[in-house]
């Protein structure tokens, strides 16, 4: 346990006493491309105190929809644990095999981040405060330390974690909130509550770097580019549509709902399953005029204009259709008007920290 890093917590204890209880034989282990350095350490603990063997999967891991349970089971684990990520896939409906999620807590300087946000915002303001699920202890600790001086405001979207956001979901905030301040690193998880709230001031605080920092988001830009990418759609005769197969991204009724509705619309269409989505793969599938992804919503948000042809996720593929949707308290990026974005440039102002 001593080669860890001592203030990043994989709960090794539980997960031994966990293996052990369900006399697990083999476990898989699947973490995210910055833990997977610690994966032969955890997987040598887990091998010499209990009695299953394990397996690391090499796969990339965007996220918590990334949960590749079918997999682990293919290879003959009986046991998981999914490292990094929170349970956005219930443990009870994965197939037919034990799960464990270890959220990997992560200890930061607290007091460097409180003295941060004193010194740039006045006693008596509205702050929002979100962050990854490595930081929602943090963040809950730094909320209540903040509140006798601020209205302190740390939104949920079920089924997440107060606080927690995602690249694809985030809530929308009352626009009495005077700024979001985002706890991670990074801008994918903070662009997604960026695109959700464009009216409200947004910051970063890199609790590796402690970097604190303004940034911004080219809504209008965004907006442009999709229903660009829209308009150029309405002319195709041939879809594709792309069920995603990394983890758990894609989802069957989405895919049935489209095929009905181009169907009803007489539009021919050609299913392709993809774990990921490049353009020079679909470049090979020429007589496609347009495709639409049901992945990752923020695949056609962030890198849409990098194709050739339209990619349209679910919610713009509904647009172009005609079919309503209802206003939601929580922006997921497959729905809601104001989630059509595109991924504007890397832009942040420094802040004193």
């Amino acid at each position: 346990i001593k080669a860890l890093p001592a203030n990043y917590n994989f709960e090794i204890h539980k997960t031994v006493w966990r293996v052990r209880q369900a006399n697990a034989k083999r476990v898989a282990l699947q973490l995210p491309e910055g833990l997977q350095m610690f994966a032969c350490v955890i997987a040598d603990i887990i091998e010499r105190f209990t009695e299953a063997d394990t397996i690391v999967m090499g796969d990339v891991t965007y996220g918590a929809c990334c949960v590749d349970d079918f997999t682990a089971r293919a290879l003959g684990a009986d046991f998981m644990v999914h490292y990094g990520h929170s349970c956005l896939i219930p443990i009870d409906s994965t197939a037919g095999i034990k799960m464990l999620y270890v959220f990997v807590d992560i200890q930061m300087d607290n007091a460097h981040f409180l003295d941060t946000v004193k010194f740039n915002f006045p006693p008596g303001q509205s702050l929002a405060l979100v962050s990854t699920i490595q930081f929602v202890a943090a963040l809950q600790a730094v909320s209540a330390a903040l509140k006798p001086e601020y209205d302190v405001l740390v939104p949920q979207c079920r089924p997440l974690s107060p606080g927690e956001i995602l690249g694809c979901t985030s809530p929308r905030l009352d626009r009495h909130v005077n700024a979001i301040i985002y706890l991670g690193d990074g801008r994918f998880h903070l662009e997604s509550i960026m695109i959700a709230n464009p009216d409200i001031p947004a910051y970063r605080y890199d609790p590796y770097s402690k970097v604190f920092s303004r940034e911004y988001y080219d809504h209008e830009a965004m907006r442009s580019l999709r229903l660009q990418a829209i308009d150029k759609a309405r002319s195709a005769q041939r879809w594709g549509l792309i069920l995603g197969t990394l983890g758990r991204q894609g989802s069957p009724k989405v895919l049935e709902h489209l095929e009905s509705r181009l169907q009803s619309l007489g539009k021919d269409f050609t299913r392709v399953l993809l774990s990921e989505i490049f353009p020079s793969k679909l470049d090979l599938m020429s007589d496609i005029d347009a495709w639409v992804q049901i992945a990752c919503p923020r695949l056609s948000i962030d890198w849409g204009t990098a194709f050739s042809k339209p990619l349209l996720s679910p919610y713009e593929v509904n647009m172009h259709l005609i079919v309503s949707q209802q206003d939601h308290s929580c922006c997921s990026l497959i729905r809601g008007a104001s989630c059509i974005a595109h991924k504007h440039t890397h832009t942040h102002t420094h802040i004193h920290t």
